[in-house]
């Protein structure tokens, strides 16, 4: 069990990090996540922690305050967070979304007002790209911002935004244009500032409220909902409408990096709770570890898990050197949500009856898996989208 999900190569800088962050999991994570999900509570003081230690500036460039590590480092410490719980991850996901897409594609004045106090966790992110009838066919979005001088209009519906009610700042694909060549060249991405909370939050701005879920409990799932909105033309990502879908789906990719790690902390727990249980659960006189039945179940675990790390950290390592990865980021996200569904319910397994009830943690890792292989694209968009990079030559 100790060689598990082990990473070679680490800078100092890194396992500093990482050792810091997997404390503050142990100690600060673990031993309430499961009171704070079944209450499904957000979890402030967690949140308050991560502020404290920068996780919230990760990634940002250190000339806005952020620490500029690099996406395999921030894989990891998702990694490592999803193991304690994997809402906690959430948390700082779609912050990292757009936090990414301001630093590609920002005006130097949108990165000055924004990334220093995104940086600090003061101003946090959410993305806004799905519509309740939209699914994965983006090129329909229907949420339009029709323009009125320097300002524009905003008028529809998004769905599936997390954080959508805790945070502060929204990245929200709307259609601006007709006419263009391509659907997706009508498509243009909106700053929206809009304050903390729920109901008309702003005028012309709704968040109607939480969306009660089966799993992926305490973060928060929200519509927003635009009815004459009006938003000035600065906000807009980068200055120039019509690339809203490029800059979206661009952040979809690390998202789905993002993902990918998500799940292999679950399966990291999955296995660490199932190997500690299998030691010392006892039947015809010896531990549960002891059965083959038992022990090929935590070897094929074991393995599996190590397999889905690979696939992910190496999708993280070429964005990091500036390789294509898109086929490599959809590969880990497919593969290591499946993994992480499979261990959760393994796990359930060798817990017999004990793992179906919910004073041991195996079942809110069991639910939480399921998502992984829902948001970011589901796993049979996933698979559309490694096949078109196979046939296509990617």
């Amino acid at each position: 069990m100790a060689r598990l999900a082990q990473t070679a190569g680490l800078t100092d800088v890194q396992q500093e990090i990482l050792a810091t962050v997997k404390t503050f999991v142990d100690k600060e994570i673990i031993p309430h996540a499961t009171a704070l999900e079944h209450a499904d509570e957000y979890p402030q003081d967690i949140v308050d922690g991560m502020k404290e230690m920068g996780l919230f500036g990760l990634t940002i460039p250190e000339e806005y305050g952020g620490l500029d590590e690099s996406l395999l480092t921030y894989a990891l410490v998702v990694e490592q967070i999803a193991r304690g719980w994997m809402s906690v991850s959430g948390v700082i996901n779609t912050h990292f979304m757009v936090a990414y897409m301001l630093t590609q594609y920002g005006t130097s004045e949108q990165k000055a007002r924004y990334l220093p106090q995104m940086a600090a966790g003061e101003v946090r992110g959410s993305y806004s790209m799905s519509e309740p009838d939209l699914g994965s066919d983006v090129a329909a979005i229907k949420t339009r911002a029709v323009q009125d001088g320097g300002s524009f209009v905003v008028d529809g519906a998004k769905m599936w935004l997390t954080n959508g009610g805790t945070s502060n700042l929204t990245a929200v694909l709307v259609r601006t244009d007709e006419g263009a060549p391509k659907p997706y060249q009508n498509l243009t991405c909106f700053l929206v500032d809009k304050p903390v909370g729920y109901g008309e939050v702003a005028p012309g701005l709704t968040v109607p409220g939480k969306l009660d879920k089966m799993g992926y409990k305490g973060v928060d799932t929200t519509e927003l909902v635009f009815s004459g909105f009006r938003i000035s033309g600065d906000q807009i990502l980068g200055g120039l409408r019509g690339n809203g879908f490029k800059q979206m789906l661009d952040a979809i990719e690390v998202g789905r990096v993002n993902v990918a790690a998500r799940a292999c902390g679950i399966s990291i727990r999955a296995f660490e709770l199932a190997a500690e249980y299998a030691q010392q659960r006892r039947t015809f006189g010896k531990p549960i570890a002891q059965h083959q039945a038992i022990a090929f179940k935590l070897a094929d675990m074991a393995t599996e898990i190590d397999a889905a790390r690979l696939l992910t950290l190496r999708a993280a390592w070429l964005k990091d050197r500036e390789h294509p990865y898109g086929k490599e980021a959809a590969m880990a996200k497919l593969y290591a949500s499946d993994v992480a569904n499979r261990a959760a319910r393994e796990a359930i397994q060798i817990f017999g009856g004990n793992g179906y009830v919910t004073e041991f943690p195996v079942e809110r890792h069991f639910r939480d898996a399921k998502i992984t292989e829902i948001y970011e694209g589901t796993s049979e968009i996933q698979r559309l989208v490694i096949a078109n990079y196979l046939t296509k030559g990617g």
